[in-house]
């Protein structure tokens, strides 16, 4: 990369020298072109105060030519029909031809003054003619000199033009080296700084740089690093996460599945032929299943709303019927516990999966309805706020503990474990509702007091 924006830089610079010294060329030959036509001008009027016209006008004009300066001059008086009447370099002016076609000519004739450029078919230079109309006879006065533009200084103007590109070019690739340095030094600090990302724990550094795109270029690749780092710190915790789910998975399994073996090896040694007792057995076997399936459903629940493998079916979903419909399933419970259920519903239309909504209030008010105290209420309300859905489910109960509030929504974590498999469950609820509210770019909030009860509040987008 350096040696390419140092050749860039060159070219770029050898293609300015060049476009300049051609616009230089063509500003001072066009100074030079003026100048030389003042100077003829100048000349030629002069001549025309100084000619007698009444005399011989061929040795006149000779002796212009013989002044110091006009050596390579050339004058030529011609009448306003072209022919020439004397010219300093031919004697027999008489056999010229006819100059009314000559540019320079035509202009002084209308204008006064005339200009032209060309080869001379005489002399076969290249001549610059100045003609002016004579102010003392009726006359046509012209004045032609050598002229080259700017390459009759070349000689000059060469070896100056030579050191000056030399020292340019040596100056400008100084410069032009500095300038790669710059650039490319920058970029393998950032490189280097990128290779620490093989790292375990990579620690990123970058020098405040001289031009703001590298700094904004070093910005964006420590963003980038630290998303990386973020990203596989996420993914080691994720891993550790579920290593530790299946873990617990497996331990809550494990417990029914042993209880269902040892259950099934006592009836078939026989050992109870009391059909009471066998009954009692049977009831248990039946239970242990029951929980075995509730806790494999509430796991590909979680699994299904992490990975949002299933295919979600929306509706507009009516909450205040949905509400009644999961306190009615759950009176049984609620009586059981001695505990009474009051509702307090405004009429909500919300576009969701209504099982999923029916899975968030169910496990809810269960855990209200569970962990309450006898006689105790649990107080659910909805109402709207800002296009929000507010779901507030109080209770009367035992309340958690400050430290654990934070972990009352992870997967089979319990607050009071032996209450907790008194009652059946899995200690996936409170998981469920959380993957259920992100789910709906949702809010949940947790207020409780031991002894006195918990307030969970979830805010869902209605639309």
């Amino acid at each position: 990369m350096k040696r390419a924006i140092f050749q860039r830089f060159i070219t770029i610079l050898a293609l300015a020298l060049v476009l300049s010294g051609s616009i230089f060329g063509v500003t001072i030959s066009s100074i030079i072109l003026d100048k030389t036509r003042e100077d003829m001008l100048y000349t030629l009027r002069i001549v025309d105060h100084s000619l007698n016209y009444e005399g011989d006008l061929q040795d006149q004009v000779g002796h212009y030519k013989n002044i110091q300066g006009n050596k390579s001059s050339r004058f030529t008086i011609m009448d306003f029909k072209g022919n020439v009447h004397a010219d300093s370099d031919v004697d027999d002016y008489w056999s010229m031809e006819n100059h009314g076609d000559r540019k320079e000519f035509k202009e002084a004739l209308e204008e006064g003054v005339g200009y032209g450029r060309r080869t001379s078919d005489t002399l076969k230079l290249s001549m610059l003619y100045v003609a002016i109309l004579s102010n003392n006879g009726e006359y046509i006065l012209r004045m032609a000199h050598p002229f080259s533009g700017i390459l009759e200084y070349t000689g000059l103007l060469l070896p100056a033009i030579l050191i000056s590109i030399g020292i340019t070019l040596a100056i400008s690739a100084l410069i032009a080296r500095q300038f790669s340095r710059s650039m490319t030094k920058p970029l393998n600090e950032i490189t280097e700084e990128m290779l620490k990302l093989n790292d375990e724990n990579p620690e990123f550094h970058f020098d405040q740089y001289q031009y703001d795109e590298m700094n904004v270029i070093a910005q964006t690749v420590l963003q980038m690093a630290n998303s990386v780092k973020e990203s596989r710190n996420r993914i080691e915790f994720e891993k550790m996460i579920r290593q530790e789910f299946f873990s617990n998975a497996s331990h809550e399994l494990k417990t029914p599945i042993t209880s269902i073996q040892g259950y099934i090896e006592l009836l078939e040694n026989g050992l109870f032929t009391d059909e009471k007792m066998k009954k009692d057995f049977y009831s248990r076997i039946k239970k242990e299943t029951s929980n075995m399936t509730n806790l494999i459903n509430d796991i590909l629940m979680i699994s299904r709303l992490e990975t949002k493998e299933i295919e979600v079916t929306l509706t507009d979903v009516r909450i205040c019927p949905l509400l009644k419909e999961v306190c009615t399933s759950l009176e049984p419970l609620a009586k059981d516990c001695k505990v009474t259920i009051e509702l307090s519903c405004k009429p909500i239309v919300m576009h969701a999966n209504a099982q999923q909504l029916r899975e968030l209030i169910s496990n809810l008010i269960t855990n209200a309805i569970k962990y309450n105290k006898p006689n105790g209420k649990v107080k659910v309300t909805v109402t709207s706020e800002a296009k929000e859905l507010v779901l507030t489910v109080e209770d009367t109960g035992v309340g958690i503990p400050e430290d654990a509030k934070q972990r009352v929504f992870e997967r089979f974590y319990r607050v009071d474990k032996g209450r907790s498999k008194k009652m059946g469950g899995t200690g996936l609820g409170l998981s469920i509702v959380k993957h259920i509210v992100n789910y709906y770019n949702g809010s949940i909030e947790l207020l409780s007091k031991v002894n006195e009860g918990s307030k969970f509040i979830i805010r869902l987008p209605i639309q």
